[in-house]
């Protein structure tokens, strides 16, 4: 018998902040300090994992010379003025997370962004209050879709892997809570890909964060209704 939920874990970019335009111009301001006229054509193979993963595919397939850590520490600095400045939340966000709140469950942030972007978004747009547990990518040394940052918000929540719903964009993001033994509710960005991918992969697949408490109600209902019948 699959339990209810006790905690909603959210990842940021795409899912809360609305910043997945923006990280083709972040990664075109940092390919071009290296002579590289990028255009955003590789969106999808970064969209949703570590900044590790991200710039170690720009290494090989543009064969830049710097280090990695050299072009994580860059691309971090880029992402720090763009979530300062021009990042903003999804309409639905605020309204979803107070709806939660209410609803007595507890809330988590994992995200493949470090510190220094993270942190100033959810300060800045007022949401960082809704959050009990903030887990972001310089803090865990697998990013997505290892289940590593998902594992560590469990284990800082309380709550077990199997009670967590995370809600995530990205391919990358659902292998690494699946991995992580947990449900997950994908809201994939159309914009960037194909719905149809997500189908198979995440249990439950939604248009909109404002879908999030019902399908919660749902499924909770549907756990009470299990535990009664003899």
């Amino acid at each position: 018998m699959r339990s209810s939920f006790e905690a909603v874990v959210f990842d940021l970019d795409g899912v809360l902040a609305d910043s997945e335009p923006w990280w083709n111009q972040i990664d075109t301001k940092l390919l071009s300090e290296h002579g590289i006229n990028y255009r955003g054509e590789y969106h999808t193979n970064v969209l949703g994992v570590s900044y590790r993963v991200a710039v170690e595919f720009y290494k090989s397939v543009f064969h830049i010379s710097a280090s990695p850590e050299e072009l994580i520490q860059r691309r971090g600095d880029i992402a720090v003025d763009f979530f300062a400045n021009r990042v903003s939340l999804f309409p639905s966000a605020r309204a979803t997370l107070e709806e939660l709140h209410k609803m007595k469950l507890q809330l988590a942030v994992a995200t493949s962004s470090v510190s220094a972007s993270a942190r100033p978004f959810l300060e800045r747009t007022g949401i960082r209050d809704f959050f009990r547990v903030i887990v972001t990518g310089d803090e865990v040394e697998r990013g997505k879709p290892d289940p590593e940052i998902y594992l560590r918000t469990a284990r800082r929540l309380g709550v077990p892997p199997a009670a967590c719903l995370v809600i995530e964009d990205a391919l990358a993001g659902v292998a690494a809570a699946k991995a992580a033994n947990m449900r997950v509710a994908a809201i994939p960005d159309t914009r960037f890909v194909d719905q149809r991918e997500y189908e198979e992969e995440a249990d439950y697949v939604l248009g909109d964060l404002s879908e999030i408490p019902a399908l919660i109600r749902r499924v909770h209902a549907a756990f009470s209704e299990e535990r009664s019948t003899p």
